[in-house]
């Protein structure tokens, strides 16, 4: 029944997934901003040798931030880059620490058929497996729409079904802190507000994804057109174009632009013709961006 539960399981490190983090765009400052705080929960070790080099001994406050919980919430709208920046962070971590491991991401089927029970075993299932892989060394849960399975126990139309299955996921979460680092748990949502309260208290980190800036747009689009004869004024048409000042204040997503506006593109130019800033434009007329998840 487990292996039905997961859409991959990646061993770390992954050539792949290095790979695919060189493309991401932003993928350097978003890395930052969570790499400090998820290395204070992998290598308690490092730490304490950290304390002891610069203070002599291990200091009290240690003790608090290696008990805290390893779970990282992702939350934005879709295609902002949550799952692929989630694979891309633990292989990056696993490379730092030198530690093999496993990247494994959960299915939606872990909601199961709705049979009394299913549900929570489902859950559970899926952090025993956790627990197994990290024996020799690192691993990480991905546990992607998350608030399909972890949806505030507050309202009144929960079943009783999906309780149980929230009790026993922060069950599981706060388990893993007997592990010593081994395991996180990371959470992706573009509905942050339907987590249980439990559950996003226990967060070490919580870090928003937004829709890619200007400068983000641009970098993707260089990138992805290189080879393409775009001039400076062209290529800046179609980073406004494709920002929130021309679409009611909502821009393009990475997905969308990489998924839809391209591949559209590219579909209207093949087989004989080049693509152009013409067309280029002219495909942005025909589109809107992803709606945002409300």
């Amino acid at each position: 029944m487990a292996s039905k539960i997961f859409d991959n399981i990646t061993e770390l490190p992954n050539k792949e997934i290095q790979q695919r983090a060189a493309s991401l765009i932003g993928f350097t400052k978003r890395f930052e901003r969570i790499h400090f705080n998820l290395r204070l929960l992998l290598d308690p070790e490092g730490l304490k040798k950290w304390s002891m080099k610069h203070h002599g001994s291990a200091l009290p406050i240690l003790a608090s931030l290696t008990d805290r919980y390893p779970l990282v919430i992702l939350e934005g709208d879709a295609g902002t880059g949550k799952t692929a920046s989630a694979e891309a962070i633990a292989d990056q971590i696993a490379r730092e620490l030198k530690k093999d491991g496993y990247f494994i991401k959960l299915s939606t089927r872990v909601r199961g058929e709705g049979l009394h029970g299913q549900m929570a075993q489902l859950v559970n299932d899926a952090f025993e497996r956790l627990k197994t892989e990290s024996k020799e060394g690192i691993a990480f849960l991905l546990i992607d729409e998350a608030d399909a399975i972890a949806t505030t126990r507050s309202t009144n139309q929960m079943h009783q079904e999906e309780k149980a299955a929230v009790n026993t996921l922060i069950q599981k979460i706060d388990d893993l802190r007997s592990l010593k680092g081994r395991a996180v748990v990371m959470l992706s949502t573009n509905r942050l507000h339907f987590l249980d309260e439990a559950i996003v208290r226990r967060a070490a980190v919580i870090m928003t994804f937004e829709r890619p800036s200007d400068e983000e747009r641009r970098e993707l689009l260089e990138q992805d057109l290189a080879g393409v004869k775009l001039t400076k004024k062209e290529l800046e048409e179609l980073v406004q174009l494709t920002g929130p000042q021309e679409n009611n204040g909502l821009g393009y997503s990475f997905s969308d632009l990489r998924l839809r506006f391209l591949p559209e593109a590219i579909a209207q130019a093949y087989p004989n013709q080049p693509l152009t800033a013409a067309l280029l434009k002219s495909t942005l007329q025909q589109m809107q961006p992803s709606p945002a998840i409300k």
